[in-house]
């Protein structure tokens, strides 16, 4: 069974989020590091080459392949800032119908500007979905 190409690293994610190129989408992205960082209270690790991911937690399918992703992370897209949040939307409707413009994946957030959303509601999601697996293991079929 092959390994996952996308795992924590010892590469600097300041680094890596001031090389970012667009000077609103940089400026954005660390924000929301920074955001990230006090709501969940777990410091900016790189995963795979572009992935900013705070905490982690361990999963394991049926098939009987695991590994481990980041609780919570974020992206700086060329299109838009993304947000991962491993716990998906089903339960956060409310605070979604808060936050302002934005666009969702499955466990993807996806934010065009960070000024435009409420960080107060964004804190919430965040903080929420990094309680909720941060140092678990999730079994899915």
């Amino acid at each position: 069974m092959a390994e996952p190409k996308t795992t924590a690293s010892s590469a600097s994610a300041a680094d890596f989020l001031d090389a970012v190129p667009d000077p609103r989408r940089r400026a954005d992205a660390i924000a929301a590091c920074d955001l990230i960082a006090e709501v969940t209270g777990a410091a900016p690790v790189m995963w795979g080459g572009s992935i900013v991911g705070f905490g982690a937690y361990h999963y394991r399918y049926a098939s009987g392949r695991t590994g481990d992703w980041p609780a919570v992370g974020l992206s700086p897209r060329k299109a838009a800032l993304v947000l991962y949040l491993s716990t998906g939307f089903d339960s956060a409707r409310s605070l979604l119908d808060r936050l302002g413009p934005y666009k969702m994946g499955k466990s993807c957030l996806y934010l065009k500007r960070l000024d435009d959303v409420d960080h107060d509601v964004l804190r919430e999601l965040v903080g929420n979905a990094f309680r909720s697996v941060d140092g678990t293991t999730i079994n899915s079929n």
